[in-house]
Formats: C-alpha cells, structure tokens, sequence
C-alpha cells in the first residue's frame, strides 16, 4: 500500500459519497451499518479465503420524533397513532469472503435475527408484542478492484436475495395474530439491486483511512410492500502500528426513502441517522482475529414516530486461510 496520501482518489470517492443527499432514510429496525472488516469489504488486494461471525445487540427504546424525543408520558390512551415501546434485537451474520485473484473477489453474508417487539396500536390502551426469529435476506456482494494499479480503489456489484421469512404474526396483547409491520420482519421480500464504490489507502506508516458508499434498491414489491431505496456510507481511519491490536473509529451513516404499498407503514418509515462506531481488533493467531465495536448516535432525523437505540454493541470473529 503506498504510503502517500492520494488526494484525487480521496476527493472521487468523496463525490461518490456525496450523493447521499438525495436521500432520507429509515433504519428502525435493522440497526445502522457498520464495517467490521477491511479485508471483505475490499479494503485489501489480497488473495484467499475469509471468515467472519459477528454478533450484534440494540434496543430501540428511545421514540423520537423528526430530529428530537417524544415523552410517552405525555401521551393519552387510546391514542390516535401507533406508540412504539420498544424493539430489542440480538443478531448474528456469517459472512463468506473470497478474493481469487487481485482484481476480482466476492463475499456472501447471510443474517440472523433474533428481534423482540412491543407497541400500542392506534386505538388500543394494552401492549402488542412479537417475537421474530430466523434468518434474514442472503447477500451476494461483488467487487472488481483493478481501475487503478495499486488496487484501492473498486467498485462493488451485486443482490439482496428475498430469503427471510416476512409474514410473523403479533403473538400477544390485543393485536395477537394480526400481520407484523413488514418493517419489523426478517425479511423484505423483494430482491435488490447493491451498487457502491470504495476507497482505501495511507495516511502515513501508522494510520490507514478507507470510505465507502452502497446503494440498495429493490427492484421488486411483494405482497403489497416495498421497502425504501437504502444508502450506507462508512468513512473510518485505524492505527495500524502494531500488528497485535489495532483502534479504529469510524463514522456510520444511513439513510432510505419512506416504505411504500398498502401494507407499508409510509408515515412511519425513512430516516437520517449518524453514528460514531469506535472499535478495536485483536489478533489471537495467526488468521484469527478478535474484533469490538460500539456505535452512539450522533444525529437521528426520522419520519413520523419511530424507536432508535441509545447504543449498539458489535462482536465478533475473524478467520482467514
């Protein structure tokens, strides 16, 4: 990796972020993004195989409205909207890496979800709850890091497949076996199209930097609901002067469109969040690392009323062949 700092390719990835603007985004019930590994995203010309196991906590207990919070204790049963209580998710991802050559790699991820939720609908004074558990939608992600000569900058390419179940039903209150929000299930439904581009290099011999951007567009409704084009963006530097433990931080941002289709909740749904994810990697062998990150919001713009988290705690395992 060239020591040098190369301002041009820093400025094109940064145009490619910018386009974030356009949109305004949901994320109440998928956690805000989060990379936890350089090497899949493409942040490496390396050649071989890669594992990784991450587990994640939150719970969205915090209902806010536009860019402040909402005191429950203010409002009145029945009320004339939905009041979110709380959303608690536990979740996991396995992530399959494979870089073949120096221009061409893939990584394949696939979800699970472990997601407890409880409101009170419009209209009902008693608490609704579910409890959604399984795998979510498989993703096959592409990439082709050959458009310069020391591989740092590629593009990436590929599917979210419709894998997660998206019919879970409430399981208790007043709303017992009535239809979940689509939102809140494991699975959209719809396939979508990933589209985004990175960038990685050197500050000097200690610090590295990467950026990256990925649109997410469903290319389909099902069953009356489609989800909002989605846009992840993670910026993130990391001091890389020991090969034994490495600090990073990184700034997180999400963003979609509203839900749409009769069974979308539209008044509800898109979103801006901001998190700040500082984090640290371990290595425990060769091939083996350790890695922790914590995420805090730093600015949260939702539309209607929707629950976000105080925290998010990440954890995980790394294996490379």
């Amino acid at each position: 990796m060239n020591p040098h700092f190369r301002a041009p390719r820093v400025a094109l990835v940064l145009l490619g972020l910018g386009l974030a603007s356009p949109w305004s985004m949901a994320c109440s019930s998928c956690g805000c993004s989060l990379s936890t590994d350089w090497a899949s995203q493409g942040y490496t010309a390396g050649e071989g195989l890669r594992f990784d196991l991450r587990t994640d906590y939150f719970n969205q207990d915090q209902l806010r409205e536009g860019t402040g919070k909402v005191n429950r204790g203010t409002i009145e049963f029945p009320a004339g909207r939905e009041i979110q209580q709380k959303t608690v998710n536990r979740g996991a991802a396995l992530s399959v890496d494979y870089t073949p050559d120096e221009l061409w790699g893939v990584n394949v991820s696939l979800p699970y979800f472990d997601r407890f939720h409880a409101t009170i609908v419009e209209g009902d004074t008693g608490i609704s709850t579910s409890h959604s558990k399984g795998i979510g939608d498989l993703r096959v992600l592409g990439r082709y890091q050959g458009l310069v000569e020391d591989r740092s900058l590629g593009l990436q390419f590929g599917v979210k497949f419709a894998t997660g179940k998206f019919r879970d039903p409430f399981i208790d209150g007043p709303q017992e076996g009535e239809a979940l929000d689509r939102g809140l299930q494991p699975g959209t439904g719809t396939t979508d199209l990933l589209l985004g581009v990175y960038h990685f290099g050197s500050i000097n011999k200690d610090w590295e930097y990467f950026g990256q951007a990925l649109v997410q567009q469903p290319m389909n409704s099902r069953e009356d609901f489609k989800p909002g084009t989605g846009l992840n963006v993670n910026l993130g530097v990391r001091y890389a002067a020991s090969p034994a433990i490495t600090p990073h931080i990184q700034l997180n941002i999400r963003s979609e469109r509203r839900e749409s289709g009769a069974n979308a909740d539209v008044e509800n749904s898109g979103a801006m969040l901001v998190y700040l994810s500082p984090g640290i990697s371990m290595k425990v062998k060769d091939g083996v690392t350790l890695y922790g990150y914590a995420q805090v919001p730093i600015y949260q713009r939702v539309n209607g009323f929707q629950v976000e988290p105080r925290y998010t705690v990440s954890v995980g395992l790394r294996f490379s062949l």
